[in-house]
């Protein structure tokens, strides 16, 4: 079972994009950053969302239970319900890397339960400038 915590971090909306991923998986830390030259926030939540369980997908393979946590209210209903109004290529995306997984449990966390991802976020964001 795997831990993954993601967030992102945006310089206006839009604007330049970090972000976070925080896997933990046999109790070790495994700490990713990435960018996006022009997202907004949401489109960053997703983004970070797929970095994370792509990353997951490359460096652990698809035969695994993810216990998701993210602080994004509009990407954890999207994942529970399967629809968003203004997301759903990017949900689309993201479900098409959930699948390929044993099971994926989605669950919000306030912003206050997620410092790691989000720390990560905000160093990827500073990387840009």
């Amino acid at each position: 079972m795997l831990k993954l915590y993601t967030d992102a971090a945006s310089k206006g909306n839009p604007g330049p994009t970090g972000l976070g991923a925080l896997i933990i998986a046999d109790h070790q830390q495994y700490q990713e950053t990435a960018t996006l030259a022009r997202a907004d926030n949401h489109h960053g939540e997703f983004a970070a969302a797929q970095f994370g369980f792509q990353y997951i997908l490359d460096h652990f393979g698809p035969q695994q239970t993810v216990l998701f946590y993210t602080d994004s209210r509009v990407l954890s209903d999207a994942i529970g319900k399967n629809y968003t109004k203004h997301y759903q290529r990017e949900l689309t995306e993201l479900n098409q890397l959930i699948g390929q997984f044993t099971t994926i449990v989605t669950q919000w966390i306030p912003d206050q339960q997620n410092h790691g991802a989000h720390h990560l976020a905000n160093q990827a964001l500073r990387s840009l400038e």
